[in-house]
């Protein structure tokens, strides 16, 4: 319910520049434990910094100023992208502009739709969220030992989607 919410105010505010917004990360997996926090991928031509940051402040969003903020690694390629914390006081999310067909945006999809099929893969993936959780408490010093955990996590996706032939969503029509 929070995620399509968001969403219908992303669409409202991004217009046709939004090819698709996706729930994706952890909050997106049914049973899968996760932050408090929803992950929201909106799927964009191309990332265009001042326009898009200005439609997103218009209702409130905030770039995240973080040095991750504007490029990731993904399929060992430099991926543009945005980051935008919500509103004060709104529920708490990460907004993240993606550039539709980039490895970043497949790399999203993929690892929620992965998630979604292999109630194995889900289950040990949530037990060792909750062990890293409840031993290092940090959130940077968490997610850098994430990072090449669900780097392993994906080798096994990336098998998953070969099997069975999985693409990623197409994007749909603002507001669809």
């Amino acid at each position: 319910m929070d995620f399509e919410r968001l969403a219908g105010k992303l669409y409202r505010a991004l217009g046709s520049h939004a090819r698709a917004i996706d729930h994706v990360g952890s909050t997106a997996v049914p049973g899968l434990a996760a932050k408090d926090c929803v992950d929201i991928q909106v799927r964009v031509d191309a990332i265009h910094e001042t326009g898009q940051i200005g439609l997103l402040a218009a209702i409130g969003f905030r770039c995240r100023p973080e040095p991750w903020n504007r490029v990731e690694t993904s399929g060992g390629q430099e991926c543009r992208k945005l980051v935008f914390a919500p509103p004060v006081g709104a529920r708490s999310c990460n907004v993240h502009l993606r550039e539709e067909g980039g490895p970043n945006c497949r790399f999203a999809l993929l690892f929620r739709d992965y998630l979604r099929a292999d109630e194995a893969a889900r289950g040990e993936w949530g037990a060792f969220k909750r062990r890293l959780s409840h031993s290092v408490p940090d959130l940077l010093d968490y997610g850098q030992i994430k990072a090449p955990a669900t780097e392993i996590l994906m080798i096994a996706a990336e098998r998953w989607a070969a099997a069975t032939g999985w693409q990623p969503p197409p994007a749909r029509s603002a507001g669809a």
